[in-house]
């Protein structure tokens, strides 16, 4: 039995989840050993995740690199090695050009024999320095979000799933919603996670995030969206929050910028907006549209069935690990 080890920061990691964890029951159904280790958290951790990485026919590293002595030695004791990455962590988080990150980066893209890029971009980034390169985008168990027939109209709720990391983007749109809120009276923030704001300037409800709940918690909602910069780091995000949206039934309100304008499909499944004007137009029509929003939620959800589940993402990966073989 071929034996996988996946090392990553911990389990409670969104890359660990999603790029990793949720694919374990479809590698043990295809007859692999699968293995989390955590290479964070002190000496003891670090040794044990080495250990296990020794005992492997495949070594998938997940979004972290490693200072370069503790890479040769990854690298020595690693039958077969994959980089499997999700986000520009060879720049800084506000975009800003890093050396002492790219450095890191095009080391450990160099010594893999697979990368795996979760967009288009960071798939260009990684073939700067390795040409055994597959897209592989970030997937979500896409039934589980199950949109509910009936939502009430007296208040639309325009949800955001992030954390206290992505807060910024959030706050840069808030103009744009007071806007909106200012002609639709009824248009409430719904803001699911694990921060409140308090001074948003519209009315707000906090949903303190959950992973049990946050399917339920979006599918409760009538507009999705996802506000970012077009910098490099943004460029970098794998539209996470807009696949979940679409797989809850919403349509989505996005920039118009990397992986989010690769995913939404202008008046299909959502609107791409470039400036304040767009943001308020966009969500007014919306708001006041409970047939478009229908219309726009069934087929982003038709979308990420078919494109974004865990079945079809998975035959990538498969693909990837049978070459290594």
């Amino acid at each position: 039995m071929t034996k996988i080890v996946f090392l990553s920061k911990g389990e409670d990691s969104s890359s660990t989840r999603y790029r990793a964890l949720q694919s374990f029951p479809l590698l043990r159904q295809a007859d692999f050993e699968v293995v989390h280790a955590t290479a964070s958290g002190g000496p003891l951790a670090l040794i044990d995740a080495l250990r296990q990485a020794a005992s492997a026919d495949l070594v998938i590293v997940l979004r972290k690199t490693f200072p370069l002595p503790l890479l040769w030695l990854l690298r020595r004791i690693s039958s077969r090695l994959i980089f499997d990455f999700d986000d520009a962590i060879f720049c800084n988080s506000d975009g800003s050009p890093s050396a002492t990150r790219m450095q890191r980066f095009a080391a450990m893209v160099r010594v893999c024999d697979h990368v795996l890029a979760g967009n288009h971009f960071l798939a260009e980034s990684a073939r700067a320095f390795n040409s055994a390169v597959t897209l592989l985008p970030t997937s979500l168990v896409a039934q589980g979000y199950t949109a509910p027939v009936d939502k009430p109209e007296d208040v639309i709720d325009v949800v955001w799933i992030g954390s206290s990391s992505t807060r910024k983007y959030l706050v840069a749109a808030l103009p744009s919603l007071r806007l909106a809120a200012s002609r639709l009276p009824g248009l409430r923030l719904k803001i699911i996670a694990d921060f409140d704001l308090p001074d948003a300037g519209l009315s707000t409800v906090t949903v303190r995030w959950n992973a049990s709940s946050e399917a339920a918690d979006l599918a409760s909602s009538h507009i999705g969206i996802a506000p970012m910069r077009d910098d490099d780091w943004s460029r970098g995000k794998c539209a996470l929050k807009v696949l979940q949206y679409m797989a809850a039934g919403l349509p989505v309100v996005s920039s118009n910028c990397g992986a989010n304008a690769e995913i939404v499909e202008e008046g299909v499944s959502g609107f791409l907006v470039d400036d304040e004007a767009g943001w308020e137009t966009r969500l007014v029509q919306l708001a006041n549209d409970a047939g478009l929003r229908r219309r726009l939620g069934e087929a982003g959800r038709a979308k990420a069935l078919a494109a974004y589940s865990v079945e079809p993402v998975f035959q990538r990966l498969r693909s990837v690990i049978d070459s290594l073989r």
